[in-house]
């Protein structure tokens, strides 16, 4: 990376760029570790390994360039950060000896976000994350100082609310109200999530692939007659729909 980055004999593209633009590949790469994982190729997790490698390895080298930090100083610091917050691992041997405790990994978190200078109980839930995926930190966050419904029934009666409100803003036809009270009605969902100890981001996900794999199997099955969907009704697209989901779950 270090010669590709070379002002005189590197790659224009690679010596172009800046952080700002090399952070959507990373999360692009990580995504692809994910698909690779969800689809159980080792061959193809071991590439994408690498693509993600690689992000990794870009950035630090920038920041080297810049004076800020290097690659080591990287792997030193989760290094370092691991060592930190396992002490049933690392620690004393009293704290091998006493093991994992309830709570521990929090608790040393915690101490973590207070000595950043944000004292906030959402403090250090990043910005950046997929929505659904922060939705379910913020919530399990506000949870854990007594900012949370006692059970999955009061999250249930929130999701009806917000419907209810849904509905209202759909009827004014204001685009910001609607957009507002439909992101509410996600994050009631998500909070319902979190109460079943279901990841929504994973379920999603999963939902994904599942509306995939029967939406194509759909498409098999109507060009094999010649024909194309567009050429049915919704009606009969219903029945190959079915019939889609016997074959391929």
């Amino acid at each position: 990376m270090r010669s590709l980055r070379d002002a005189n004999n590197g790659c224009a593209w690679d010596v172009q760029q800046d952080f700002k633009s090399i952070a959507p590949y990373t999360i692009e790469e990580a995504y692809e570790v994910v698909d690779a994982i969800e689809r159980g190729n080792m061959d193809d997790l071991r590439d994408e390994l690498g693509d993600l490698l690689l992000q990794v390895v870009f950035l630090a080298q920038m920041a080297d360039e810049a004076g800020f930090f290097r690659f080591d100083d990287v792997a030193g610091s989760i290094s370092e950060k691991m060592v930190r917050r396992h002490p049933h691992v690392f620690g004393s041997e009293q704290e091998r000896a006493d093991g994992i405790q309830d709570g521990s990994w929090e608790r040393i978190k915690e101490v973590e976000r207070s000595n950043s200078g944000d004292t906030s109980a959402l403090a250090g839930v990043t910005k950046a994350l997929p929505a659904l995926k922060r939705a379910q930190k913020l919530g399990k966050r506000a949870s854990r100082v007594g900012f949370d419904w006692p059970d999955r029934r009061g999250v249930r009666e929130k999701i009806q609310e917000e419907l209810e409100e849904l509905e209202e803003a759909v009827g004014t036809r204001q685009a910001d109200s609607m957009e507002e009270e439909f992101g509410d009605l996600l994050f009631a969902v998500v909070n319902l999530a979190r109460h079943l100890d279901i990841d929504p981001e994973k379920a999603l996900t999963s939902a994904n692939y599942k509306f995939e794999r029967r939406f194509r199997d759909m498409e098999r099955e109507i060009s094999s007659s010649g024909k194309r969907l567009k050429d049915f009704t919704i009606e009969a697209l219903n029945k190959f729909w079915r019939a889609a989901k016997r074959r391929v779950g």
